[in-house]
């Protein structure tokens, strides 16, 4: 469906330039379906964090997943990253300033404790200081095939890839803890708020939460509920 919307471009192009006499998809309507976006819950999140891997290639590709899951960079952009795209920002506080290599949109990201200490780990790494990147660099496939052995090693019956972190930082890490929608936004680079919104509608344990704590302010109110009649 993707390829057609390219191909539907192309053909309105050229009937708007005569070039083909009728738009031969004018009664054609593109349908896609949603794609299941994997991410960690909390408590998956914190496994990982917390598990012992006694394994160096593990706990690196470790630090780089969590580093994902704390900036909601892509495994192009983290592997990008060098000592330049980290400046103070506004609050006074080191963020990230880097473009999106996928898009090419500004993402400002403020450095959380976590990844802020994973790149503390590896400043004097040497493939770091050889490169001149934030973080060693290993290829995609590499980091998804050792992921798959932490998967393992955590007990997880969801298969871990990179593009797992991403998800976890707009789902587990920011919508669900409450920052706003807009700022989520702006953070992982997106060109459109709808993009953003993918991540709100799987988000059911917030909507638990949140009526949680309506039903907490309904109890104490004192308010009683009044009984309901039976139909005649």
């Amino acid at each position: 469906m993707v390829n057609i919307k390219k191909l539907k471009k192309i053909v309105r192009l050229c009937v708007a330039n005569d070039w083909l006499e009728k738009d031969p998809f004018r009664s054609y309507k593109i349908t896609t379906k949603e794609t299941h976006r994997n991410f960690l819950l909390k408590e998956e999140l914190e496994t990982v964090l917390n598990k012992p891997l006694s394994v160096q290639r593990l706990d690196q590709v470790r630090d780089i997943f969590l580093f994902s899951c704390y900036t909601g960079l892509s495994y192009t952009d983290v592997m990008e990253l060098t000592r330049n795209d980290i400046s103070i920002g506004i609050d006074g506080e080191e963020w990230i300033f880097t473009k999106r290599t996928k898009t090419n949109t500004a993402s400002r990201i403020p450095l959380l404790p976590i990844p802020k200490s994973i790149l503390e780990k590896y400043v004097n790494h040497p493939q770091v200081l050889n490169a001149g990147s934030l973080l060693p660099k290993l290829t995609n496939q590499r980091l998804n095939s050792y992921l798959k052995e932490i998967t393992d090693l955590c007990g997880f019956t969801k298969q871990l890839t990179f593009h797992c972190a991403r998800h976890t930082f707009a789902t587990t890490v920011t919508l669900t803890n409450g920052v706003p929608i807009e700022t989520v936004s702006k953070m992982l680079g997106h060109k459109s708020l709808r993009t953003t919104q993918i991540y709100a509608k799987i988000l059911d344990i917030k909507v638990s939460d949140d009526m949680k704590l309506l039903k907490n302010k309904l109890g104490k109110s004192g308010d009683v509920p009044l009984p309901l009649s039976k139909a005649q």
